[in-house]
Formats: C-alpha cells, sequence, structure tokens
C-alpha cells in the first residue's frame, strides 16, 4: 500500500546520506541540509528546538530510527527531512539500538491533527523490517522516496 500522506512532503533534495558520528552532528547536518532547500526559517531557531526536544525525551523509537522533530508556529507546511546515516549513532533510543535512520519532521504548531497522521503513517512505514534493511541498500535519494511511494 503506497504511503499516502508522508510522500507529499517527501522530496529527493530533503534526503542525504551522513557520515557523522553524534546525534547532535545528524541534527545539526540534517538542519543544513533543509535549510539549504529553503524549507527552514531560521536554522538556528529549528535546531535549538530540536535540541530542547531530544532533552525532554529521545526520538529514537527503536529499530534504528529516530524521528527528531519540531513545530513552530512561523510554518506553515510540514516537511520530512531523511537522514541515512553510514553508521550507526547513540541516539539514547528506546532498545538502545543505535540509530541509522533520521526523520526529521518540521512545521506548524497549529497542525496537531496532520501532525499525527503523518508520524503515525511513518512509524507503520518503519515497523517494516524489509523496507528498513531495503533503506540502508539504496544509494540515491530518489531510490529512498520511490521506496515509500511504492512499497
Amino acid at each position: 500500500m503506497p504511503m499516502k500522506i508522508i510522500t507529499n512532503y517527501l522530496d529527493p533534495k530533503l534526503c542525504t546520506f551522513l557520515g557523522v558520528k553524534s546525534r547532535n552532528e545528524a541534527l545539526q547536518a540534517l538542519v543544513e541540509v533543509t535549510n539549504t532547500s529553503g524549507k527552514i526559517q531560521n536554522k538556528e531557531e529549528f535546531l535549538q528546538a530540536l535540541v530542547n526536544r531530544e532533552t525532554i525525551v529521545s526520538t529514537g523509537i527503536g529499530m534504528g530510527v529516530a524521528i527528531p522533530h519540531a513545530k513552530l508556529s512561523s510554518y506553515d507546511d510540514f516537511f520530512i527531512t531523511i537522514g541515512i546515516l553510514d553508521e550507526g549513532v547513540d541516539w539514547d533510543a528506546l532498545d538502545s539500538a543505535p540509530v541509522r535512520i533520521i526523520f526529521m519532521i518540521g512545521g506548524p504548531d497549529d497542525k496537531q491533527t496532520e501532525y499525527l497522521q503523518i508520524l503515525s503513517e511513518l512509524t507503520m512505514a518503519i515497523k517494516n523490517e524489509e523496507r528498513r534493511k531495503k533503506i540502508l541498500t539504496l544509494k540515491s535519494a530518489e531510490a529512498i522516496i520511490e521506496l515509500f511511494a511504492n512499497f
């Protein structure tokens, strides 16, 4: 079944392969990629919102996946930036497993229903072990986006 909602927010320009060594480096790199694409209005503010969120509770949900997110009043639309790490990094995840796949979500703070739909669909998508393994074998942003469109 194609991913109905999240494919609206996926863009090859917002998909990157990272060789970072820590959670903070990963967050900084993802914010930089997203900022370069014009999706972030104030990258320092957005990065700080992500870091603040991580201090409340880790967004490492297990299975080698993290879903850092920040919702700010200055945003009109959601976006998802995907980061694939060549080596796992410690994310203080629920299952203590290192993270290699990151879905960073950003968007408005007043569209909670839409946000929950994105989060729900993303969570369902990554619970599929075959899909997670496949993501880690793909070498292009387009192939990763296509995986979500056609899986």
